[in-house]
């Protein structure tokens, strides 16, 4: 995306090509889009002072009658043929995509999939509101985050009751010059006056989404530079840490004394420290490192910002059944401090659930790992225990069993939730990447449906209470097993799903096309034009049964295109032979990460799991 410069003084400016976000380092210098499309501004501040025959799980005989009385739309067909390396493809609702999104008739279509929709939910509309309100609940509202000691003061967010976004805030130490402690606590704020940095509760009225990327202080304590969403767009070497096969390093953090490497051993993630020689010695390797305990068998860690001169590592930590807690880890004894952890309301108790790690066995032997979390008071491992698998598997983003308190609302119903690791993602290291792209992304799928097979004959579930869901990336996967093996689930929810994957790869005129080819491949080889066309979901919708689905888009998404759910559902409508509820739900004024404020976004996992509960006849009667 373009962006005007208003200043003419020389600039640094540098580009992540994944998120797009465009960071400027300038001395007080605001950033702004040349263009009303772009979505993304940097900033520099002075810190100052089918025809619905059958009703799924209906809640009422009044509901039953008036959601069997609602046909579902029919968008029209309209021949568009496509043709390469003596290949027609013939795509009826090409004529969905509108750049423009102004288009009278697609956007009447939208419409007319939102009330249908909106009908069809209208029964469970009670329901769906409870389980806003138990999320909602779990929050702790009025809050503040670990502060992290820089220089003179301390660092933070802050949350307030029935505010969507945070607060930046600091505060001063007033002994600034005692060594930092893993015991240390900030001041209260009787002894120490806060001042907020930026509010972005403020920022946020002048936006219909808004979302900080990054939020840096300098050195000096005088400046702070941060990253707004606004649309939601050779020489020798010494080797310290030698190669090995089945380890991948993620992350170094440097201090004075110290070296702190994270790696993913076995599919989690590891954090080893080093002693660093005396200044003045050569590193000539890295021996005897001490590596960091954790209490959970799966779980997430995530580097914090740390200070350089001190020999305390903070870190972040949680598991499927550990909420997110922030640790000072002392390098020298090896002692951890809790400094932080996130309060969920609602009489939440760890000790009620139970996380594990299995492995299920792909058709080539490959071993998937498995992560899973479920309420032990409730499930009974006879098959009949509904379950919510997802699955991503592309980018080599690594999904870690990490916690969500809205999926709370699922494991208190009796469910087991599960994550497959499947190729294409990166948590088995970089091989594990490398297998699910490109000419092997068929590995992807077939690792989901042997993952879903392996909890079937394990007893974990059964294919009538067999759930599953991927966004974006994770929405093709979700697409793609759906054609390949509809027969396994009960229910599938695929959010913004990149879809039309041959027609979007040919077509450099989309933003994130050319460099995706690296990903996907160029289907302007004619290899990769059958590869990605065998798997494609558009491509492949057949005439057979599927499962309840519910598809979800965003109409100013600029990473999938509303219109490739928009066709999905379009052709899912025309050919599916089955009774089961397909349901598309187009946000008219979000993007590719729906809305931004933390409130708002709790309702949209209120609906879908309102959808799923109700495909699996599990509402309760009014």
């Amino acid at each position: 995306m373009p962006y005007l410069i208003k200043t003419a003084l020389p600039r640094l400016t540098t580009t992540n090509k994944r998120s797009g976000l465009t960071f400027l380092f300038l001395p007080l210098i605001v950033l702004s889009s040349s263009s009303s499309s772009s979505s993304r501004v940097a900033s520099l501040s002075p810190i100052r002072g089918g025809g619905v025959k059958r009703v799924f799980g209906s809640v009422s005989a009044m509901s039953s009658k008036m959601e069997a009385s609602v046909t579902p739309p029919v968008a029209k067909k309209v021949r568009h043929e496509m043709k390469m390396f003596g290949d027609v493809r013939v795509d009826d609702y090409y004529w969905l995509r509108d750049d423009t999104r102004s288009n009278p008739e697609v956007l009447s279509y939208l419409h007319q999939e939102n009330a249908f929709t909106d009908s069809l939910m209208l029964g469970t509309k009670h329901f769906e509101d409870q389980i806003y309100a138990e999320i909602r609940g779990r929050i702790k509202e009025d809050d503040i985050s670990a502060p992290v000691r820089r220089g003179s003061y301390y660092y933070y967010e802050r949350t307030h009751k029935g505010q969507e976004y945070v607060q930046y805030c600091r505060r001063i130490i007033p002994n600034g010059g005692v060594p930092a402690s893993v015991y240390d606590t900030m001041p209260a704020e009787t002894d120490a006056h806060e001042h907020v940095i930026l509010d972005e509760n403020i920022k946020a009225k002048e936006h219909g989404f808004y979302s900080i990327g990054a939020f840096k202080i300098s050195p000096n304590n005088e400046m702070v530079a941060y990253a707004e969403d606004t649309k939601d767009d050779t020489s020798a070497t010494t080797v310290l840490l030698p190669h090995r096969e089945s380890v991948k390093i993620q992350d170094i953090q440097l201090f004075a004394d110290h070296l702190v490497v994270y790696e993913r051993i076995n599919g989690l993630p590891s954090v080893s420290i080093y002693k660093l020689p005396a200044e003045g010695h050569t590193i000539t390797s890295l021996q005897h490192g001490r590596d960091v305990d954790f209490i959970d068998p799966i779980y997430s860690v995530d580097s914090s910002e740390s200070q350089f001169s001190s020999s305390i590592l903070r870190f972040s930590y949680s598991s499927m059944k550990t909420p997110p807690s922030v640790y000072d880890y002392d390098m020298n004894t090896g002692v951890s401090v809790l400094k932080k952890i996130e309060t969920v309301l609602g009489g939440f108790d760890a000790s009620n659930y139970v996380t594990e790690r299995k492995w299920a066995s792909a058709s080539d032997g490959t071993q998937i790992p498995l992560s899973i979390v479920y309420r032990k008071d409730l499930v009974k491992f006879d098959g009949s225990d509904p379950l919510l698998l997802y699955g991503y598997g592309s980018y080599e983003i690594c999904v870690d069993p990490s916690f969500k308190a809205s999926r709370l609302s699922l494991l208190d119903r009796g469910f087991i939730f599960t994550i497959a690791h499947i190729r294409g993602g990166g948590e088995m290291g970089r091989q594990w990447y490398e297998n699910g792209k490109l000419l092997k992304k068929n590995n992807t799928f077939s690792d989901f449906i042997a993952s879903a097979e392996y909890l079937i004959k394990n007893k974990y579930c059964s294919k009538e209470k067999l759930c599953i869901n991927g966004r974006s990336a994770g929405g093709l996967l979700i697409g793609a097993v759906l054609n390949m093996r509809p027969d396994l689930f009960q229910v599938a929810v695929a959010g913004v799903p990149f879809v039309d994957v041959v027609t979007t790869m040919l077509d450099p005129t989309i933003p994130l096309t050319t460099s995706e080819w690296e990903e996907w491949g160029d289907p302007r080889k004619e290899e990769f034009y059958f590869y990605m066309k065998s798997y494609s979901p558009v491509d492949n919708v057949k005439a057979q049964n599927y499962p309840n689905i519910l598809v979800t888009a965003g109409l100013n998404d600029p990473r999938v295109l509303y219109s490739e759910p928009a066709k999905f559902v379009a052709k899912l409508r025309e050919m599916k032979t089955d009774d089961n509820v397909l349901l598309f739900k187009c946000e008219l004024g979000a993007g590719h990460f729906s809305k931004s404020g933390r409130f708002e976004k709790l309702q949209e996992d209120a609906f879908t799991y309102a959808f799923i509960l109700k495909a699996l006849d599990m509402v309760p009667s009014l």
